[in-house]
């Protein structure tokens, strides 16, 4: 693995005109796991991400000048939701996400707020989402729900 900081990576918010080009991603980056559960529709894969796009919630990764995936974060009162996050197969196993959850979870900190997150259960992505300390609440379907943060009676830390 390469060792990256976070100086190597540029995150920088998405405009309306990035749209396409992310769901483009999304359906490379999803596509081994949808094909794994025999899911794999690019067209509704594409339709799924462009209906709930917002540009203020989804923030692209940069490495050398080179669009490496994208994260879309949503905030709620009570939470965040990483609602999306995929890095480009050729950026795969660099520490982009490793550093970009560290990012998160620095805000999630600082907000005293959880992180939840959905990730398909035949995704690599579990194993990733454990190994950065993500615990695993529940199954529904073909989806596995996981959180970062812990619950006191007081409220969310983390």
């Amino acid at each position: 693995m390469v060792n990256l900081s976070l100086t190597d990576l540029n995150v920088y918010s998405a405009s309306p005109d990035d749209a396409q080009m992310l769901a483009d991603i999304r359906v490379e980056s999803m596509r081994p796991s949808l094909e794994a559960l025999n899911r794999f529709d690019p067209a509704r894969a594409r339709d799924r991400f462009l209906s709930t796009f917002e540009e203020s919630d989804t923030f692209i990764l940069s490495l050398g000048g080179e669009v490496a995936g994208f994260y879309v974060l949503r905030t709620y009162p009570e939470y965040f939701y990483l609602d999306h996050f995929y890095i480009k197969n050729q950026f795969q196993g660099k520490g982009i996400g490793s550093i970009v959850m560290k990012g998160l979870k620095a805000q999630a900190s600082a907000s005293a707020k959880p992180i939840w997150l959905i990730a398909l259960k035949e995704s690599p992505a579990n194993t990733f989402y454990l190994s950065q300390g993500f615990v695993f609440e529940r199954e529904e379907g073909v989806d596995r729900h996981y959180f970062w943060g812990k619950k006191s009676r007081s409220g969310w830390f983390v």
